[in-house]
């Protein structure tokens, strides 16, 4: 059976899965990152020094320190570390800056 959604690869819930709500909470975080997408910054190559939960920006190109190999990306602070996600070819984005 298939783990994840085609596009957004959001987890589905599994036959007989125990804990249905850790897959079910996951795939809400990562709809809360993707939908209505807006960024703080589209060029930066470095983090800045004291995000905020919840921040998003598009890594600029030749990332350094904690962006390192994710240029272009969608990085997000979760409080402790970033996240980042590949977008998808026509994903839109408004840019705060």
């Amino acid at each position: 059976m298939v783990e994840t959604s085609s596009i957004l690869s959001l987890p589905y819930i599994q036959p007989s899965q125990a804990q249905k709500h850790v897959t079910h909470n996951e795939a809400l975080r990562l709809l809360d990152v993707m939908v209505q997408l807006t960024v703080s910054q589209r060029t930066l190559t470095a983090p800045p020094a004291s995000p905020v939960l919840g921040d998003r920006y598009i890594v600029g190109l030749s990332p350094t320190g904690d962006w390192a190999g994710h240029p272009r990306d969608i990085a997000m602070w979760n409080g402790t570390a970033w996240e980042f996600f590949n977008a998808l070819q026509g994903w839109r984005a408004y840019v705060v800056d």
